[in-house]
């Protein structure tokens, strides 16, 4: 597909989230009987990307007369089986899971599912248990293009370090599998290290720093969110960007500004606030008795320096 039909895709697609996620603002009213109460817990609201989901779910909560209540599990699967089960007993109509580890997730959110209660899984998959719905982004499709947005950057040669999201998580497994698919493609390009930076920014620096003492002639990064990606680029200071190229993924505004000034290369854009908008019209959608698709993907789209005016 050329890149012009490309980006027509995914604006088409963005147009149709917009459509549905604005339409039906009474759904959450329950037919005038008073407001629907759902629960989402996050992962963490110490990363830019979840707090912009937060925003979307409590936007379209609002538009749709629903009341949200929101949990930070501070990337704690313990904290987060808690904080289910509280829902629960709380007697939530519908419960937004986006899990710090999808197969911790599976006993609490079983529970929840042998009280009544439905869950939609939001940015990441839940393991071993029944949800209503997982929306999500195309995390294969994502990690394949950073792959070929590296590999084009790099003329398909040179050496590479890898940085891992959170151990477990869904969204870390399918942008590894994508990657990994890709990159293969390209021989002259090799993997000299990979390691777990659990989606964080410090971790994602000193990971980094580590790496480097071993391997100080990569060429280039490919991290599976930002925030490790301008983690990995405060570790390699003024060679970001020139010697070394960045990849990272997520579209977060402070990846769109390494974008700009050019130490980051390309990121994955994903649309966190579409994401949290989609799982609570769909929770509402299941409340009222209609079955939404098992899957619900949300496009992602590579912003460079060619296109991050326009998404920023």
């Amino acid at each position: 597909m050329s890149k012009r039909k490309s980006t027509c895709a995914v604006l088409a697609a963005v147009a149709l989230i917009g459509t549905v996620t604005g339409c039906g603002s009474d759904s959450g009213k329950a037919g005038g009987k008073g407001s629907v109460k759902l629960g989402l817990a996050l992962s963490t609201l110490n990363n830019p990307f979840f707090v912009e989901m937060k925003k979307g779910a409590e936007a379209e909560a609002k538009s749709a007369g629903a009341e949200l209540s929101v949990q930070d599990a501070q990337d704690d699967a313990s904290q987060q089986a808690n904080q289910i089960q509280n829902f629960t007993s709380q007697n939530v109509k519908s419960i937004i899971i986006n899990p710090v580890d999808s197969d911790a997730a599976g006993p609490s959110v079983k529970a929840a599912n042998n009280a009544g209660i439905p869950v939609v899984a939001v940015d990441r998959t839940v393991n071993k248990a029944e949800v209503a719905t997982t929306v999500a982004s195309d995390n294969v499709s994502g990690g394949q293009k950073a792959a070929q947005a590296l590999a084009k950057e790099l003329g398909e040669q040179g050496s590479i370090l890898v940085l891992r999201g959170q151990p477990g998580t869904s969204a870390s497994r399918e942008r590894g599998k994508g990657f990994m698919s890709a990159i293969k493609k390209y021989p002259g390009i090799k993997i000299v290290g990979k390691q777990a930076a659990n989606f964080d920014r410090a971790k994602g620096l000193d990971v980094t720093t580590n790496l480097l003492q071993s391997h100080p002639g990569v060429t280039g990064v490919f991290a599976e969110n930002d925030e490790m990606a301008l983690g990995a680029i405060k570790a390699l200071g003024g060679r970001a960007g020139k010697d070394v190229k960045v990849v990272g993924f997520d579209g977060t505004p402070d990846g769109f500004k390494a974008v700009k000034k050019g130490t980051m290369h390309t990121s994955i854009a994903q649309q966190p606030a579409a994401l949290g908008k989609m799982a609570v019209r769909n929770a509402l959608r299941k409340v009222e008795g209609s079955d939404p698709e098992a899957q619900i993907k949300v496009p992602v789209v590579p912003v460079s320096a060619r296109n991050v005016e326009k998404y920023s």
